[in-house]
Order: C-alpha cells, then structure tokens, then sequence
C-alpha cells in the first residue's frame, strides 16, 4: 500500500470520526487539507463549508464514533475505500426520509468511498455508497413489511 494513500485513508478516517474544532476556520482548514473546494459528492458540487455542517451533523447523531477500515483499493488518481461506521444513536439523524429522533441504538453502517484524487493528493470527487437503510432497520426507524422490527421482540 501506497504510504501516502494510508495517511490520506488515516486523516480523513480521523477528521470525520474525532471531534471537529469548535473554531469553524481551524475545522474548515482541515477539511481544506484533504478536500479541494468544491469537492463533487456523487455528482453535486459541495464548499467545504457543506463537508463541515454534513461532518457536524454525523457528530451531533452518533457518539462513541469509530470507523475500521476493510479494504483500501488502489489505482492511478482513485482510492477506494470500504469501512465500517460504528457508534450509537444519540443525536437527531437526517436523512432522506426525514430526521430520525435519538434511539440509543447501535450503528454499524457499511460504506464504500471512491475518491478521485488531485495530483496533490486531495480529494476532488467522492462516489459515496452506503447501507443507510440497514442502518434505519437497525435503529427501529424503518420496519421491513412482513418482519418484526429489528430489537423490539416480546
């Protein structure tokens, strides 16, 4: 494995799973390290300033954040990366359907980035993919019809 993709792989695992910075301008700097401005994420153009309120929310909804990363997949200006996001639910959760009340319960959300790289080795383009609606059925926010909500037996 390349060493600069692993500390690439290594600080951004970091930025999104430990605290940010109360200071918007020190949290925006380090965004600005690993991220071009804008950056496209699965084709919208997002600031840095978007990553920081998207990181901040992901903060304010799960706590005891940890990410383990699965497998790191090389090739000539793209790094792919598969991980797992492990915590637990303790803040309100946006998301496509809507906000997701605090559950309490524990997240263990499966993702894969395809990140195209700057010659620089910032990120300029994210393809993001994750089991968002395995992680709803694990919280009791989304019920499968014909099966009992995950956690909720007798």
């Amino acid at each position: 494995m390349n060493p600069t993709t692993t500390d690439l792989v290594d600080r951004l695992m970091d930025l999104w799973s430990r605290p940010l910075p109360d200071d918007d301008a020190a949290a925006l700097a380090a965004f600005g390290a690993l991220y071009t401005d804008p950056v496209e994420v699965n084709g919208a153009s997002l600031t840095l300033a978007d990553m920081l309120a998207r990181a901040r929310a992901v903060q304010a909804a799960y706590s005891d954040m940890d990410r383990v990363v699965l497998e790191r997949v090389e090739a000539p200006g793209k790094l792919v990366v598969a991980f797992r996001m492990l915590g637990t639910h303790t803040g309100p959760l946006p998301t496509p359907l809507g906000v997701v009340a605090p559950t309490g319960g524990p997240v263990d959300l499966r993702v894969i980035d395809v990140l195209t790289l700057t010659g620089d080795g910032r990120i300029r383009g994210i393809v993001v993919v994750g089991d968002e609606l395995g992680n709803l059925v694990r919280l009791g926010a989304v019920a499968l019809a014909g099966h009992e909500p995950v956690g909720r037996h007798g």
